[in-house]
């Protein structure tokens, strides 16, 4: 090794020790094997990273004695998800369980931390299908199509008991991500298969809850008599709800949303504004994850490269209720 590459991996392992002082290692013990790393990618802030890393920590047993999982939350940003997946991969990491910020951008990262003789565990998001088929060992993925349709066709349940054959819908999404766009297109497809004359009138980006109220007050504002919102996540969801709240809206727009959170749950047990929630755990996925990267880095075959995640749809307060009891940290 040349001296500019040996201090250049030096310079690598000092850095990865002040991301872990600034986010925390977690040593393990467990089952599987003696020591080690695993490198965990969250791609924002949003509660479902909160369960993931919840539920991969309490199932970090599966991945051995004494184990380190090495975590940032890459706050959407492909640079900062580089830079550190370059880290770890060059501190000896087993494994990297990553929810890609992109599907293109965040190749570069893949491709290295593969090329590094680490294993490639993608879970909610990925790459393309040909970069995922050539560095990822297990996707943790629950069906974003199915998702979309669970909501999609409440929806056209709300509307039709109420008679309205040609609603009037607002999207706000999350679809710089495939998974976000793949439940757009559920949603769709579930709502026009019973009301072929509902319409999308207006489709734009609002992931968090900030971003999503003021594109929601757009969209109230531009088009008079909304007949619902479909937030494509968390963040989307209470955004529109706020902002149907906050133009007086309760009783004539609704919601229908993704990715349940304790206010969302809330939301739904209150049910004036939010109708229906469509989740998928990130405390199961996390455990999911666990458990796939333990077989992955023991060199067990999985049946699949495609390893599901259960979708879930809430649309009653009763569910919203047992959702909030089962809880109470309010991890989801």
């Amino acid at each position: 090794m040349s001296l500019s590459r040996h201090r250049a991996r030096n310079a690598a392992i000092v850095v990865l020790a002040l991301v872990l002082t600034g986010l925390g290692a977690t040593g393990c013990g467990g089952r599987v094997g003696e020591g080690g790393r695993v490198g965990l990618v969250y791609m924002d802030a949003q509660g479902y990273y909160a369960g993931v890393r919840k539920g991969m920590l309490d199932s970090s047993r599966k991945l051995g004695e004494d184990v380190q999982i090495l975590e940032i939350n890459a706050q959407g940003d492909a640079s900062k998800e580089s830079r550190f997946v370059d880290t770890v991969s060059s501190a000896g990491v087993k494994a990297l369980v990553m929810s890609p910020v992109s599907t293109t951008a965040s190749i570069p990262a893949a491709k290295l931390a593969h090329d590094s003789g680490v294993k490639v565990i993608c879970y909610n998001t990925c790459l393309t299908d040909a970069a995922t088929r050539k560095y990822v060992s297990a996707w943790i993925l629950g069906d974003p199509v199915k998702f979309g349709e669970l909501a999609g066709a409440k929806a056209a349940e709300y509307f039709i008991s109420r008679h309205i054959t040609a609603p009037r819908i607002g999207v706000i999404n999350c679809e710089t991500v495939e998974v976000c766009r793949q439940r757009r297109a559920g949603f769709q497809k579930a709502l026009s298969a019973r009301l072929p004359k509902a319409r999308i009138v207006a489709n734009q980006q609002g992931t968090t809850i900030d971003s999503a109220v003021q594109v929601a007050d757009r969209v109230l504002t531009a088009h008079h008599g909304l007949d619902a919102f479909y937030g494509e996540s968390g963040g989307a969801t209470m955004g529109a709800v706020k902002a149907v709240r906050q133009h007086g809206l309760i009783g004539k727009t609704v919601v229908f949303g993704s990715d349940m959170t304790t206010d969302l749950a809330r939301e739904l047990v209150d049910n004036r504004i939010l109708k229906a929630d469509v989740d998928i755990s990130g405390r199961v996925v996390g455990k999911l994850a666990a458990r796939t990267t333990a077989q992955v880095i023991s060199g067990g075959k999985l049946g699949s490269q495609v390893v599901a995640a259960p979708v879930e749809l809430y649309s009653t307060p009763r569910q919203a209720r047992k959702w909030l009891a089962a809880h109470p940290d309010g991890l989801p």
